[in-house]
C-alpha cells in the first residue's frame, strides 16, 4: 500500500478513534484491548499508530516486563489486573496474560500442569472480566514466516531498531513451529462467545493497521459527541510586562537547526 494512501486513510480513522475517546470519557465505558502475534508480528507500529493522535490519560498502554520475583509468587492474573480500566479508560496490553499460552509454554518458563490450568481458567477468568462490564477485545496479528524473516534481517542491519532484537526473539524464531502449535491450543481453548479471538494478517503492516483501526472502530459502539466551538478569548493586558527581559542571562540551549 502506498505511503500517500495510507496516511490519508488512517487520518480518517484517526479522527474517529478521537470521537470514540470522546465517548468513552463521557460513558464511563471500560474496554481491555489486547495485542498478541509472534514475533515482528506489528504489534508495536499498530499500537503507536492508534494511539499517537489520542490522550494518553484514555487510551493507556501497558507492556509489562517480565515478572519479579514477587510477581512470580502471586495469582498469575494478578499483576495484569492492577492495570485494568477504571470507568472512561481504554487499556491497551502489548502482550498480555497469553504470554503464559505463548512465549512461557514454548520456552518451557512455567510447568506443563500451569500451562494446562491457564487455558482451561482463562474463559472462566474473562467470562468474569465482561460479566463485570467491560469490554475485552483479543487481537492476533498473523504475520508469515517469510515476512518475519525479512523484518528481523531488516532489523539486523538497522541501528535504530537493533534493540528490538533479543536473545529470546531469535529463539523464538528458530521455533516458528512450536509456536504454531502453541498458538493453535490457545485459540481452541480460548476462542469464547464471550471473548472471541480477531486475527488480522499483518504481512502488509499499513494494511493491517488500518484494518485493526476499523475493526475497533465497529465492535465498540458509540456515537460522535457535539460539541461548542471552542474560541480563544481575548488575552488581558491588565499587569502587562516584559515577560522576556527576566529570560536575559539565562542559558538556552544553541540552536544547532
Amino acid at each position: 500500500m502506498k505511503r500517500k494512501d495510507y496516511e490519508k486513510e488512517l487520518r480518517k480513522l484517526q479522527v474517529q478513534l478521537c470521537h470514540l475517546q470522546e465517548w468513552v470519557k463521557a460513558k464511563g465505558l471500560r474496554v481491555i484491548i489486547l495485542f498478541e502475534g509472534r514475533d515482528a508480528a506489528g504489534k508495536g507500529g499498530t499500537i503507536k499508530a492508534m494511539t499517537e493522535k489520542v490522550s494518553p490519560r484514555v487510551f493507556r498502554v501497558v507492556a509489562l516486563p517480565a515478572p519479579s520475583d514477587r510477581e512470580k509468587g502471586q495469582m498469575f492474573m494478578q499483576r495484569y489486573m492492577a492495570h485494568f480500566p477504571a470507568g472512561g479508560e481504554i487499556v491497551i496490553f502489548d502482550r498480555s496474560w497469553y504470554n503464559r499460552a505463548g512465549v512461557e509454554y514454548v520456552m518451557g518458563f512455567c510447568r506443563a500442569e500451569e500451562h494446562e490450568r491457564f487455558l482451561s481458567l482463562c474463559p472462566q477468568i474473562e467470562k468474569y472480566i465482561v460479566d463485570g462490564g467491560i469490554i475485552l477485545i483479543k487481537l492476533w496479528l498473523e504475520v508469515g514466516m517469510e515476512e518475519q524473516e525479512r523484518r528481523f534481517k531488516a532489523r539486523i542491519d538497522d541501528p535504530l531498531r537493533q534493540w528490538k532484537l533479543s536473545p529470546m526473539d531469535t529463539e523464538s524464531y528458530r521455533r516458528w513451529y512450536d509456536y504454531s502449535r502453541a498458538r493453535d491450543l490457545m485459540f481452541k481453548a480460548t476462542n469464547s462467545n464471550h471473548a472471541p479471538w480477531h486475527i488480522i494478517r499483518s504481512d502488509d503492516k499499513r494494511r493491517a493497521r488500518l484494518n485493526c483501526i476499523a475493526h475497533l472502530l465497529e465492535v465498540i459502539p458509540f456515537k460522535r459527541l457535539s460539541h461548542d466551538q471552542v474560541r480563544l478569548p481575548k488575552r488581558s493586558s491588565k499587569g502587562r510586562y516584559d515577560d522576556q527581559a527576566p529570560l536575559r542571562g539565562m542559558t538556552f540551549v544553541p540552536e544547532r537547526y
